[in-house]
């Protein structure tokens, strides 16, 4: 599966985005997907991942209540709105898939088999 990330930008703070994740290739409705950031200097970090077939989400602690994903397997994309957002927000947001058809969701990113190309995000304060 090949994705392709993007809608990252500048915002500041409190401000909204919606990154997209677009996917091509055979099989995508049977991936999970996860979205992960990277800001300058620190590790690669779990941002939120769905299942297969959305029946399961999953948030890291600091963004649950503001950031909400989703997906539409027909349209092979799946999505991340960012609200009220915050400086330490700003990052490289990378999107990820791995085969999983089953309702689980994947946090780790040793997991993840396919990536995209990450777009950026900076919120200023």
């Amino acid at each position: 599966v090949q994705l392709q990330a993007s809608g990252g930008g500048l915002v500041q703070a409190g401000g909204s985005l919606r990154l997209s994740c677009a996917a091509s290739g055979y099989g995508f409705s049977n991936n999970a997907v996860g979205w992960f950031r990277q800001a300058p200097g620190k590790e690669r970090e779990f941002v939120s991942a769905i299942s297969f077939n959305g029946g399961m989400t999953d948030y890291r602690d600091t963004v649950k209540g503001r950031f909400s994903i989703s997906r539409d397997n027909a349209k092979e994309m799946v999505y991340l709105q960012m609200n009220s957002l915050r400086p330490e927000d700003t990052a490289i947001y990378y999107c990820a898939a791995v085969y999983a058809p089953h309702n689980i969701v994947v946090v780790t990113t040793g997991e993840y088999v396919d990536w995209g190309q990450g777009t950026e995000v900076t919120v200023s304060s």
